[in-house]
């Protein structure tokens, strides 16, 4: 039987670009490019190595987002994802991390799945709930922020690295797990994997295919929302200090002065 694997990846804003709110006070993505999240092009390089190292598994990424989110399917497409599923819908809006984890678990669930992949968290929200509370919604164990992992026998293992020690986890598949940055680096797509993206396939969801609410998500069911938001000043001028021979004082006295030491 098939190895059903599902990575959960995001649409995110350019960290590079000038990132800000919207008048709604969610995250303005009109105004500056997106990609796939690099934390899960992790997720992506760790299920195609688990699907490798596998007598026979699919890979299929799943994202939510507006239309431009096909490009991130697109870039995990051609890594060599085999096919991909796009939840689109208006009154998806400004869902939180709580309605998010319920419309991943729904289409989850409609795609089938063994194993769920994600990364360590979003590079736009960071918050890096969403893989238990998708473990949650589905009923099944979570093994999170591992730095490696493989699955045999119907059984995934992996090792969470922490500050003083590393744990060796284990549980039974069916199972969702998430990888940190450490997990291994992400292949770059090839001209062959690019070209062969643009073939496989790709489904595309809203919430009535996955028996979901209007209420139940979007940011009036959000149950954390921004409430007030400030822009981060213009960055100024520093202070210049000219060393004719006193400038080690002179940048101690500044660190003093600014509580630095």
């Amino acid at each position: 039987m098939s190895l059903r694997i599902v990575v959960t990846v995001k649409y995110v804003p350019d960290a590079t670009g000038d990132r800000h709110f919207a008048d709604d006070l969610t995250v303005d993505r009109d105004d500056v490019d997106g990609l796939l999240s690099e934390l899960d092009e992790y997720a992506v390089e760790q299920a195609l190595q688990i699907s490798e190292n596998a007598d026979d598994a699919e890979v299929t990424v799943l994202t939510i987002g507006p239309e431009d989110a096909k490009d991130a399917l697109r870039k995990a497409l051609s890594m060599g994802a085999d096919k991909a599923i796009h939840v689109e819908d208006d009154d998806l809006h400004g869902t939180d991390a709580i309605g998010t984890s319920l419309v991943l678990a729904k289409a989850i669930e409609k795609a089938g799945y063994d194993l769920v992949i994600s990364g360590m968290a979003s590079t736009d929200g960071t918050m890096g709930v969403v893989p238990a509370l998708v473990a949650e919604r589905l009923g099944v164990p979570q093994v999170t922020l591992l730095s490696e992992v493989s699955v045999e026998d119907g059984t995934v293992t992996g090792r969470r690295d922490g500050d003083t020690a590393s744990e060796q986890l284990q549980a039974q598949l069916p199972a969702v797990v998430s990888v940190t940055d450490q997990s291994g680096e992400a292949r770059y797509p090839s001209f062959k994997g690019i070209m062969a993206a643009k073939k496989k396939p790709v489904e595309s969801w809203d919430l009535s295919d996955l028996d979901i609410e209007a209420e139940e998500v979007g940011l009036d069911g959000a149950w954390t929302k921004v409430e007030d938001a400030t822009q981060r000043p213009a960055r100024t001028a520093g202070t210049i200090v000219k060393d004719e021979g006193e400038g080690g004082k002179q940048l101690a006295e500044f660190l003093a002065g600014q509580k630095f030491i």
